[in-house]
């Protein structure tokens, strides 16, 4: 492209090699992306800015995290910016606009891509359209968008100029929709088949990320209660994350780690758990989330909360297991720990699901430029 260096994905993998498999998904003709979005190690963006490069696109990418900058700033211009974009949005502390426009200006582009583009004003957008008439503008997001703590000014004013947007929430079409945006699309979540993986791991890694039971993800008052369940109910638990440590009471059957893991070490808590809990995010109204994906991927078995969605994705009692309370929950952790034969039997079901319901990022990222129109060979579920 003629165009400034772009942050690749390899120099923002932090030194970790990454050895990708040969993806299956492969666009018959390439395409140029101008890619935005939280581009930190680890971080689900990222996988699928390097799921498009692997499926042939020819990618740039913009850097969006704004945490990193805010961690930066004196600690009272750091709480005047967070009151801020509670009030009135979030300021584009990265230029990202600005540097929207330079790419634009100096490379022409098939698709340009905004994951969650809180900072990304309408004024940006219609520069793009008016620029490059051709480029398709796509957003996605696997938040529940329609609820105002994931929303921005920004974002509400953009919205109307998508070409189309992708939410992984079925009630996400006809919401989004309902608030100005023109076209929308449901798409399961995928997971990354570099990442998300089963890894052999040394008894020392087990013991160093794993245990009977566990949890990967933020502490919230129901899932902290159904952890509570557990533990009272005899079965050791740990979770890695954020709040836990200042929120729970100590048990003798609850290990806490207060970190968050990311890239490979969250694969390898996944493969060193005997039963790895799903829990859904109640203020997002979840019925999937990505670790729905993620922890099967990993050939590990899954104990999630029973939903619709989750029941489309895998077969209850084949290729995962789920609950719908906290006493259900209590009795399938007992019985699996109690027989691993079961328990390595369904995982292993739960991982062939994967890769034959075509749930990579590959796959699922080909199925959404399919229903963009942009390429060929993908298989759209709902657009409106």
């Amino acid at each position: 492209m003629n165009a400034p260096p772009s942050r690749t994905s390899q120099s923002l993998m932090n030194g970790e090699a990454r050895s990708w498999v040969t993806p299956r998904a492969r666009l018959s003709a390439p395409l140029r992306m101008l890619y935005v979005g939280n581009l930190e190690r680890g971080q689900t963006s990222l996988q699928r800015l390097q799921a498009f490069e692997h499926l042939g696109c020819e990618v740039a990418g913009v850097h969006t995290e704004l945490h990193t900058q805010l961690a930066n700033l004196p600690s009272l211009r750091r709480f005047s910016e967070r009151i801020r974009r509670r009030l009135v949005g979030p300021r584009d502390l990265t230029g990202t606009n600005r540097q929207i426009l330079e790419w634009i200006a100096r490379a022409r582009f098939d698709v340009l891509w905004i994951d969650k583009g809180l900072i990304i004003t309408a004024e940006t957008l219609r520069a793009v359209k008016s620029r490059q008439p051709a480029c398709r503008i796509l957003g996605f997001s696997p938040d529940d968008m329609y609820q105002r703590h994931n929303q921005s000014p920004q974002f509400r004013e953009h919205l109307p100029l998508y070409d189309l947007f992708f939410t992984t929430k079925t009630y996400g079409v006809a919401e989004l929709r309902s608030i100005g945006c023109p076209r929308v699309a449901f798409h399961h979540n995928g997971y990354d088949p570099e990442t998300h993986r089963p890894l052999a791991l040394s008894d020392e890694e087990r013991a160093r990320f794993g245990g009977p039971v566990g949890f990967v993800g933020t502490w919230e008052p129901a899932r902290a209660a159904s952890i509570a369940q557990l533990v009272a109910g005899g079965v050791p638990v740990r979770v890695w994350g954020a709040r836990w440590a200042n929120e729970c009471q100590p048990h003798s059957n609850l290990r806490i780690e207060p970190q968050e893991l990311l890239a490979l070490d969250y694969t390898r808590a996944l493969n060193s758990f005997d039963i790895s809990l799903c829990f859904l995010r109640k203020l997002n109204r979840d019925r999937q989330t990505t670790r729905s994906v993620e922890i099967p991927a990993c050939g590990a078995f899954m104990l999630a909360e029973r939903t619709d969605e989750h029941l489309a994705l895998f077969t209850e009692g084949v290729e995962a297991e789920f609950f719908a309370s906290n006493e259900e929950m209590l009795e399938k952790a007992r019985y699996y720990l109690e027989h691993p034969e079961a328990r390595r039997r369904i995982a292993a079901a739960g991982l062939e699901r994967c890769r034959v319901g075509r749930y990579s990022y590959h796959e699922r990222l080909l199925d959404m430029l399919t229903t963009a129109g942009v390429a060929e060979g993908g298989a759209m579920l709902e657009c409106g």
